[in-house]
């Protein structure tokens, strides 16, 4: 497989060792990268310099710190959070995790703790609806695709919470159930929604298809900014509604009652992010975003894939276009979980990521679908940004008109050897 880019190429880069964590029954190996804090993390993250010489990936490296002393060092609640502009693997991470906790929750969460005689506030902003696609699968090789329903799903001890900040199409909350169910998994007790989730109606994607604007086609924006909806008395869309009014019933819940229960119980909360940072409302390359906050404020469980990839329109200055991009679409099976639309492909993008780290103040994170990359002879990082004129971009521009002109210099790795 040969894969160029368009942007302007450095030479030589650094990389981090780590360690393997894999599911028997999964489909890609994750390589888990442990730091002691954020400023050795992004130190590493800014270390590719194009005076440093090229890293050799070889076989047999060794790595250290076991997968049980990593799941104990997690804290009480946790969130799983991708680092790009999605589909990094948010929800098989959650599937692997989801046995050392007691709840998977998609939410908002906001955790307060004591230090040092301060109070302090962790905030997981980890919302969004059906507009986000987990794929799992099971110990059968069953394949599950969520929107939905938290990907914890899948282990029969633990309860999963659609909690507030979450938006619900009903119509495809039981097709997920129905769906699950028919494989033999069981729903009933173990699915809880917010009494405070909005819904999200037919007629909001509707309007949504409308606009010239759809990141996806369950876009949540409609919704988002229209926080009560009407519908005229016996139109078929009330009619609809009222049939599935009895079927939700059982799983309507307080669930911010529930989760601060859980909280004071000792209960394990793994909290699930919807999307990634680099489509958020206020921190992603806005106007091509989607409609929440799906960051993290604090210590969170993070996920990169080995490249980058991109659904729909936005700047992506790493990007591989051409038959490069189509080689490593189809290598990678880069299409969308809930839209199945194919995903725009380009290298790792270490200044998006260093910027993602800053926002969400990350301590380690899980490198996944490296394997895709072990037919190459070598693997491209992007390691900075310069404008047309030559001058280096010391941060990730917020100027959408910036970074749309803008150049990524990339450093390599050198590989002997599959990669995974």
């Amino acid at each position: 497989m040969s894969l160029s880019s368009s942007a302007s190429i450095s030479s030589a880069s650094s990389i981090c060792n780590g360690s393997y964590s894999a599911k028997l029954y999964g489909t890609r190996v994750s390589v888990h990268f442990s730091f002691p804090n954020n400023k050795q993390l992004r130190t590493v993250i800014c270390s590719a310099d194009a005076n440093r010489g090229a890293t050799v990936i070889e076989q047999g490296v060794s790595y250290s710190a076991s997968v049980p002393s990593r799941i104990a060092s997690l804290g009480q609640v946790t969130g799983v959070l991708g680092c790009q502009w999605g589909d990094e693997g948010k929800g098989k991470l959650v599937d692997i995790l989801a046995k050392h906790f007691d709840v998977v929750a998609r939410c908002q969460a906001y955790v307060w703790f004591h230090f040092l005689g301060f109070l302090i506030l962790k905030t997981y902003y980890c919302q969004g609806g059906a507009n986000a696609g987990h794929t799992i699968y099971n110990a059968a090789g069953q394949k599950f695709a969520l929107h939905l329903v938290p990907s914890g799903i899948l282990n029969e001890e633990t309860v999963c919470v659609i909690g507030n900040g979450v938006v619900v199409h009903l119509p495809s909350f039981f097709k997920e159930i129905d769906g699950l169910e028919s494989k033999g998994v069981s729903c009933e007790g173990r699915i809880l929604v917010s009494d405070r989730a909005h819904l999200l109606f037919d007629i909001h994607q509707v309007v949504d298809g409308l606009g010239k604007l759809s990141l996806l086609s369950r876009s949540l924006e409609p919704p988002e900014r229209h926080w009560t909806c009407l519908f005229k008395q016996g139109s078929p869309e009330w009619h609809k509604s009222r049939q599935y009014a009895k079927r939700l019933e059982p799983f309507i819940t307080d669930t911010v009652r529930y989760i601060n229960d859980a909280i004071s119980q000792k209960k394990r909360i793994l909290v699930e992010g919807g999307q990634a940072t680099m489509l958020d409302i206020d921190f992603g390359t806005y106007p091509f975003v989607t409609s929440s906050s799906p960051s993290a404020g604090e210590s969170a469980r993070v996920l990169v894939k080995a490249y980058t990839t991109r659904v729909g329109s936005g700047p992506f200055p790493t990007e591989i276009l051409g038959e490069g991009g189509d080689l490593l679409r189809t290598a990678g099976q880069e299409f969308g979980t809930t839209t199945g639309r194919p995903r725009r492909c380009g290298w790792l993008d270490i200044v998006a990521l260093r910027y993602c780290s800053m926002i969400n103040g990350f301590s380690s994170l899980n490198l996944t679908k490296l394997d895709v990359l072990s037919e190459l002879p070598e693997i491209q990082l992007g390691v900075s940004y310069k404008q047309n004129d030559g001058t280096l971009i010391q941060s990730f521009p917020a100027d959408l008109s910036v970074l749309e002109q803008i150049q990524a210099s990339f450093s390599f790795v050198l590989c002997r050897g599959p990669t995974a």
